[in-house]
């Protein structure tokens, strides 16, 4: 009698640890971006965000963005990039990271993340549709702008994926209102079809300075007239 007592113990014990351990790894993989959720949080309590402004979200391409207000003077912005961000964490954070700016207008760069860990392009698709769902809840007339995955060097073995996903959502957006595509992908590539090897810092994935340049050409057009009065 004994011993079975201490099997139904050792049993509970062996099954409680495994339950804490899976929901440990649940909310490390859900909430792996939650510190800087917070972040911004913070910042935002101390020193609250610009209404009316642009909200800039998405991965590093945005969160690497240092010269934003200067490159794009005269535009109220409010930058909420954070590095490694996929379309999915955009997906869960739009509640905390989107919603509470009541921006005039949303900007995303984000996705290449989700096909270098393997996700698919109607995977990811899926995503923006969710995440464009969720927006229009709340604010039915903001317009949102997706910027297409870039060409990074060492992102071209991606190129094929990159590409699709960039044609779905482009598609995509092309049969609604509201929505805008910010087209990156052959702004940054040589005439024979490469990416350009001098729009990029020594890791080929991130712009540099000629490379945010390129996107400010571009998006300039979509994103109407400065908002600000010239001092």
């Amino acid at each position: 009698m004994r011993m079975k007592t201490i099997r139904r113990w050792q049993v509970w014990l062996i099954s409680l640890v495994f339950w804490i351990a899976g929901n440990a790894l649940v909310q490390a993989q859900t909430h792996r971006f939650e510190a800087n959720v917070l972040a911004y949080e913070a910042a935002d309590k101390t020193n609250p965000p610009p209404q009316n402004a642009i909200l800039l979200v998405g991965d590093s391409q945005f969160f690497r963005w240092k010269t934003v207000h200067e490159d794009l003077p005269g535009y109220t912005i409010a930058n909420r990039g954070i590095d490694s961000f996929q379309m999915s964490d955009l997906l869960f954070y739009t509640d905390r990271l989107v919603l509470p700016y009541q921006p005039r207008m949303i900007v995303l760069h984000v996705g290449g993340n989700d096909v270098h860990g393997g996700r698919g392009a109607t995977n990811i698709l899926a995503d923006f549709k969710a995440f464009v769902a969720r927006v229009r809840e709340k604010m039915p007339q903001v317009p949102i702008a997706f910027s297409s995955t870039t060409p990074g060097p060492a992102r071209w073995p991606e190129a094929a994926q990159r590409k699709e996903t960039n044609r779905l959502i482009k598609d995509y957006i092309a049969t609604q209102t509201g929505l805008l595509y910010i087209d990156l992908w052959d702004a940054m590539l040589t005439p024979d079809g490469q990416p350009r090897p001098d729009l990029w810092v020594a890791d080929g994935i991130h712009s540099n300075h000629d490379g945010y340049l390129i996107r400010v050409k571009i998006m300039r057009p979509l994103i109407g007239q400065p908002d600000q009065q010239p001092h």
